[in-house]
């Protein structure tokens, strides 16, 4: 493409982005944010092209200008306004999660996988949990005394502290990803297994309804929160060792921040589930009471990630007709 026709093509392009630049400031609604970073990127890319075939043109440096500027407009507005955090917690993050649906299913049967495994394999035999869990896990697990006695704790540092592992557990399984998604597999696994192992032992004494009345109410927000962290290093494994027609390096970029994205997206999630495991699991509620509490989360999440993708839906609709 010669120069003349490589302007006369995009300009359109270059002047709608000055627009945007001036209005941005002033309006800073989530639907001309997402307008803005559609025109910002594809004139960040007729900037490359530019820089690969007219380097020394003045064009070349007015594109470039023009895109630091539109980069300097872009960050203060995403910095400066809670319209985008709304925006990307209503709809946005849906929308990656969507688009990575399958990495975060395999997530969950490899989870399901190790679970299921070491589960069979205590109920075969009750002595393997020994050699499944750490010595001190198995040690302090008591299968006939649980819910009969309330517990005493202290909810608001249990409820940080689990959190806090829990969080540990999701960026494991997300920088697993750099290592072609090798790490990021054994931890799902791994964590399977513990909870497998421990729902055999409890299977063998009879008492699984009261187990998994301590589990399920955090369950539900919380192993969904891991298998979205996992499915993002999953995906990054996967990119980084098929890359396609693109490079390792450029993969690596392009599925790092989309990854930490969806780590962001799934703060909330674990802040809820260590809120629910800090207070209500360990409260003197009847076991049918937490199982409710665990369907009233699944439900949650459901109307979530449906309203969500409603918004998403509308919100590309009402880009389209622009």
């Amino acid at each position: 493409m010669r120069l003349n026709q490589f302007i006369k093509q995009n300009r359109g392009d270059w002047q709608y982005l000055e627009q945007l630049i001036l209005q941005l400031p002033k309006k800073k609604k989530a639907d001309t944010i997402d307008e803005f970073q559609q025109a910002y990127q594809k004139v960040a890319r007729q900037l490359s092209y530019s820089q690969t075939y007219f380097p020394n043109e003045d064009i070349t440096r007015y594109l470039n200008e023009l895109v630091g500027k539109a980069h300097n407009t872009l960050y203060q507005s995403q910095h400066s306004s809670w319209k985008q955090a709304y925006h990307f917690f209503s709809s946005k993050f849906i929308g990656l999660l969507l688009e990575q649906w399958k990495a975060v299913l395999i997530a969950m049967l490899l989870f399901l996988f190790g679970g299921l495994a070491s589960f069979f394999a205590v109920i075969e035999n009750p002595s393997y949990i020994y050699g499944i869990l750490p010595e001190e896990m198995a040690q302090s697990i008591d299968p006939v005394s649980l819910g009969q006695e309330p517990a005493e704790v202290n909810a608001p540092l249990m409820s940080v502290e689990i959190l806090t592992n829990n969080i540990q557990v999701a960026i494991l399984a997300f920088a697993g990803g750099i290592t072609l998604g090798i790490l990021t597999v054994y931890v799902l696994i791994y964590n399977g297994v513990i909870v497998g192992a421990i729902a055999g032992l409890f299977w063998n004494y009879s008492n699984s309804y009261v187990f998994w009345a301590y589990i399920v109410p955090h369950g539900v927000i919380e192993l969904l929160a891991i298998f979205i962290a996992g499915g993002a290093g999953l995906l990054m494994g996967y990119k980084i060792f098929v890359p396609g027609i693109y490079s390792r390096g450029y993969q690596l970029k392009k599925q790092t921040i989309r990854s930490v994205k969806l780590l962001i997206g799934t703060i909330p999630l674990f802040i809820i589930a260590g809120i629910i495991e800090g207070y209500i699991t360990p409260s003197n509620l009847s076991l049918e009471m937490k199982y409710a509490v665990a369907a009233i989360t699944a439900i949650a999440l459901a109307a979530y990630m449906i309203i969500g993708h409603s918004l998403m839906r509308h919100r590309e609709l009402k880009q389209a007709s622009v």
